[in-house]
């Protein structure tokens, strides 16, 4: 494993050093272009000379508002080279949300591509100190900028990157990541996933996330060929993994099901395939099967947040195997990794829970972020003095150190004053075969305030009814925790990062109520 001093102080360095060492080497593909080392290393300079050309200056901000482009990778490293921060915007977002963000970022330049320029509204575009720019015209810039390193003195301190977390529940936060931060994605990549200068790592996640951005870097950090792809599309997954002979690749499990059951699967070369990376949700045991045999790689599973620069926690693929007399490890999100303290604490008394009890997972390293853009409370809140950050997650550890996780603990269901998490009560009817997805959710119950209701998207051709999947769950759960009642819904609303939109799917049963935990 690399040491500390290993790790790169600038993420310019990441590039620079890989240039330096493999000139040659395929280092970035995206449709029908590949870049070498030397030409990444190159064109990351002129981009940065070409927004330092514009008048930015040190500590300014540059966003970008685009599906997957080179440009993203581009853009972070010359960030580095230029002492600026990139902002990467969710394009899903609605106007008056992208609005909020860019307001709170407050960036000098937003890079805009054509399909997204109706989502800066006419507030955004009246900024006084904001810049905007389509992606052509600023693509034009660069072309006829230097490629003369413009070498810049930030340090590993320095902020590089602010990215938003998915708000799933009120206004996204800015998440400031310095060069340390995003440093371990290198060791992250190594120790892992096993990433080499020989891997080719598919990049198919929104680059305005952690777990695309992130990620992302893992083929960089080693000198690897990344392959970007604009979308999680499964029939350019298969195309690119069988043309370019993909080794490592990260999906969320709703990408993982579109792919085992994509009808181009059947007659492709998947064999150079070592290694998947899942995270932001569960997988139920039926996909993680169907996967397993279609794909015949390794699974990790890999829990972290936008405030831990990536992935804090790994389920190792020793552990994903079904017919394991440990099988129901599966479940858990995995162990630590070696320089991560992690803790489960009880909230409101700030202390260690007894093992196998639930408690709110608290990590602390040196890839946490040092807090949100302005919003100095909120840090404290979630970063205490002592370096602790209190994640939000509920989760227990069991005696062999796995962390099982359970929820965020607004989406915590209390009926009757009995505390429900709604991940287990969504692990038992996954082991139902015809589920294929399920969301719980606490909806209002004018006795207990709350109850069960499970959303579930039934397996392809699967008929099973609703009282079947609540009896079924009472084999496994108390009673108080199981569904009360289902609803079966062709889909389950979803983040760009692949997490579950829980709100939206409370909204209409609390509209004129007000939960207990929100």
């Amino acid at each position: 494993m690399a040491t500390h001093s290993e790790r790169p102080v600038n993420l310019a360095d990441v590039v620079r050093r890989q240039a330096r060492l493999r000139p040659t080497a395929p280092a970035l593909s995206f449709a029908d272009r590949t870049q070498t080392y030397a030409e990444l290393d190159a064109r990351s300079s002129q981009v940065a000379n070409a927004l330092l050309n514009r008048g930015l200056q040190a500590g300014d901000r540059v966003a970008i508002l685009a599906r997957n482009l080179p440009l993203f990778f581009e853009l972070a490293f010359a960030a580095g080279k230029a002492n600026l921060q990139m902002v990467g915007l969710n394009w899903r977002l609605a106007a008056a949300e992208i609005e909020g963000i860019v307001r709170d970022a407050a960036p000098a330049l937003v890079i805009v591509a054509d399909e997204f320029q109706d989502s800066l509204n006419d507030k955004v575009r009246a900024l006084p100190a904001t810049d905007i720019i389509s992606v052509a015209a600023f693509e034009k810039v660069v072309d006829g900028a230097s490629e003369s390193d413009p070498t810049s003195s930030s340090t590993p301190a320095q902020v590089v990157c602010v990215l938003y977390t998915s708000g799933t529940t009120g206004q996204p936060k800015g998440v400031q990541l310095t060069h340390e931060n995003m440093g371990y994605s290198g060791w992250i990549s190594e120790h892992a996933y096993g990433v080499t200068a020989a891997s080719v790592n598919l990049v198919a996640m929104p680059l305005f996330h952690v777990g695309g951005l992130g990620y992302g870097l893992s083929a960089f950090m080693h000198g690897g060929h990344t392959i970007l792809l604009q979308a999680p599309d499964a029939g350019e997954i298969i195309t690119a993994i069988d043309a370019y002979q993909v080794t490592h690749a990260f999906f969320v499990p709703a990408v993982i099901q579109t792919i085992v059951s994509h009808e181009m699967l059947a007659g492709a070369n998947l064999s150079s395939l070592e290694l998947l990376v899942y995270g932001a949700s569960p997988i139920s045991d039926a996909l993680l099967r169907a996967a397993l045999q279609a794909l015949d790689c390794r699974f990790v599973q890999a829990y972290g947040m936008t405030e831990t620069a990536g992935s804090v926690v790994i389920l190792d693929a020793a552990e994903h195997d079904p017919e394991s007399p440990h099988a129901g490890r599966l479940r858990a999100c995995g162990k630590a990794l070696p320089w991560i303290e992690l803790r489960i604490v009880d909230p409101a008394a700030g202390t260690d829970v007894a093992q196998g009890e639930v408690g709110e997972i608290w990590t602390r390293s040196r890839q946490n972020t040092p807090g949100y853009r302005n919003k100095p409370e909120e840090t404290a809140a979630a970063i205490l003095t002592d370096g602790w950050l209190r994640t939000g997650d509920a989760a227990y550890q069991d005696e062999d150190g796995f962390i099982y996780l359970f929820d965020r603990y607004k989406d915590m269901i209390v009926s009757g004053a009995e505390n429900i998490y709604p991940a287990e009560v969504e692990n038992a009817l996954y082991d139902h075969a015809d589920v294929a997805e399920v969301a719980v959710i606490g909806v209002p119950h004018e006795r207990w305030g709350e109850t069960v209701m499970a959303m579930v998207v039934r397996a392809p051709e699967a008929t099973v009814e609703a009282q079947e999947l609540i009896e079924f769950s009472r084999t496994r759960l108390a009673k108080y925790k199981c569904p009360t009642s289902i609803e079966f819904v062709t889909e389950l609303p979803r983040n760009a990062s692949g997490k579950l939109l829980k709100t939206e799917l409370r909204a209409p049963y609390w509209q004129h109520q007000q939960r207990a935990i929100s």
